[in-house]
């Protein structure tokens, strides 16, 4: 639960309303700590991030818990301590962690803690696997390729059965 106080300055209800505003636009969280990497590594992972259409932003823990309350977004408190970076997406979120723990291989400084995914608490071995599902991408080129293969074997079959008619004649 966030601490909030009775005496609420403008500027901080701004801040909260400019998270709330920024989560509102997500379903899925994936929330790492950032700790240790420069300017440019974090750079380098918002543009990754950006190829698959997901977002990473600081706020203040403490306003991004009262944010996560009021959109109504349980049990992240607990991955809200320490200096965290929320990584955000509308879909493909198993590919975004699959780019964070990728990133993470080659910069241990990011040390990715868990997520919320479709309002769902994902735990660290829960995201990691989550990780290394296939994304909704190549689930379609995977089935339609199991689809396409027994197509192509009928087509060939009754190719070979007309030339075989056209040969008799």
């Amino acid at each position: 639960m966030a601490i909030r106080a009775k005496k609420v300055q403008p500027a901080k209800t701004e801040a909260i309303a400019a998270a709330k505003e920024t989560l509102s636009g997500f379903s899925d969280f994936i929330f790492a700590e950032y700790r240790g990497l420069s300017v440019e590594q974090i750079t380098k992972l918002r543009d990754k991030l950006r190829e698959k259409n997901a977002e990473i932003h600081v706020f203040k823990n403490n306003f991004a818990k009262i944010a996560f309350d009021e959109l109504k977004v349980e049990n992240v408190a607990d991955y809200l301590s320490g200096p965290t970076v929320i990584t955000m997406a509308k879909e493909d979120s198993n590919e975004v962690a699959k780019v964070l723990f990728d990133f993470a291989k080659d910069n241990p400084a990011l040390v990715v803690k868990g997520g919320s995914i479709a309002n769902e608490n994902y735990d660290l071995p829960k995201i990691t696997a989550y990780s290394q599902v296939p994304g909704k991408k190549q689930l379609y080129a995977m089935l339609m390729s199991a689809m396409n293969g027994p197509v192509q074997k009928l087509a060939a079959t009754l190719q070979a059965y007309a030339d075989k008619l056209a040969e008799n004649n």
